[in-house]
């Protein structure tokens, strides 16, 4: 709500005059003024496009947007090619492959588990965090013994790959952690999807940062950080450094910036301002933001060139580079 707006209702609400609820308002717009193409996906970076071809077979049949998210980030946690996402990832400084995954529907309902090792699939697991537990978010060694409890099964995976195993044993012999854009390879996969509903969920998963200190999590699991979803504004989900993320609650900044108006590749680029605000020295610095609006426009921006991510709708499946800049002044 604009400010001019806001000190019009307040005055109107003084001479007791009766205001229609935000959120009724939001609603007659969430579900008039859709005025994109959908049903639409659209996920982070090059792997995006394999995802988004998972869930556009949930989309394409009538699906919800839930499941197609759901089913489209599952298709990266299998591919073991994949060096940020899934048990193909880089192992953290101790060797091993820590995963985390959130998933959030348009209702707001959520489900997150984080430092899980073992599984293939995390947001599965996620989503079963969402629909038979009160809670959020289960971590580590009890959120493996909740998921064995209902029947999901570990696969008996160590590091993956020799490819893998031998850049770990390289990186073994300095053990220095050092920042950088790639050089962890922090290329998280999130999903957005708007079903033919105009329903929205979300979906966020990765294996973090290589090489970083066992038990680090970063943003992708974080309701809010990595991911935010209101049905009534839109969605957004982060990709980058999860710390610079985290720090200013990137997704759900995202959301509020839309929330107040702006359009999404504007709301990205606000948020990310304010994380080159907190970091002026942005060399290295990666981090990008993705988002959707209940009329089913979408955008991303960034802070350091090379950030894409692919859409997929009637008439359209490719890749979208994202707007971006690398210096902050």
């Amino acid at each position: 709500m604009s400010r001019r707006r806001f000190l019009k209702n307040l005055g109107l609400a003084s001479a007791g005059v009766t205001l229609t609820p935000f959120n009724t308002i939001a609603e007659n717009i969430s579900s008039s003024a859709l005025g994109g193409k959908f049903p639409l996906v659209l996920s982070t970076w090059n792997h995006g496009m394999e995802a988004n071809a998972g869930a556009w077979s949930i989309l394409s049949t009538g699906g919800s947007a839930l499941d197609a998210v759901q089913k489209g980030v599952a298709v990266t946690e299998s591919d073991l090619t994949n060096r940020s996402v899934g048990l193909g990832g880089r192992p953290d400084r101790d060797g091993h492959v820590t995963l985390d995954a959130c998933i959030m529907d348009h209702d707001s309902k959520c489900g997150a588990v984080a430092f899980l090792e073992d599984f293939e699939h995390p947001i599965d697991i996620a989503r079963a965090v969402m629909d038979r537990t009160p809670h959020v978010m289960l971590v580590g060694r009890g959120a493996a013994q909740w998921a064995l409890q209902q029947g999901f099964d570990k696969v008996n995976f160590q590091v993956p790959l020799r490819e893998v195993q031998q850049d770990y044993e390289e990186w073994l012999k300095k053990s220095e952690y050092k920042s950088g854009v790639n050089v962890e390879n922090h290329d998280t996969i999130g999903m957005l999807a708007m079903d033919a509903n105009g329903k929205i969920a979300g979906a966020c998963t990765t294996s973090g940062m290589a090489y970083k200190v066992h038990g680090r999590v970063g943003d992708s699991p974080i309701i809010g950080s990595g991911l935010f979803i209101d049905g009534d504004v839109g969605g957004a989900t982060a990709t980058g450094v999860g710390e610079a993320v985290i720090r200013v609650s990137g997704a759900s900044a995202v959301v509020e910036a839309m929330r107040r108006g702006a359009a999404p590749e504007e709301a990205c680029y606000e948020v990310t301002h304010r994380i080159l605000k907190k970091h002026p020295e942005v060399n290295g610095l990666q981090v990008g933001f993705l988002a959707l609006n209940t009329k089913g426009e979408y955008g991303g921006y960034s802070v350091y060139d090379g950030f894409n991510f692919a859409v997929r709708h009637e008439g359209q499946n490719g890749m979208v580079d994202a707007k971006h800049f690398r210096t902050w002044k």
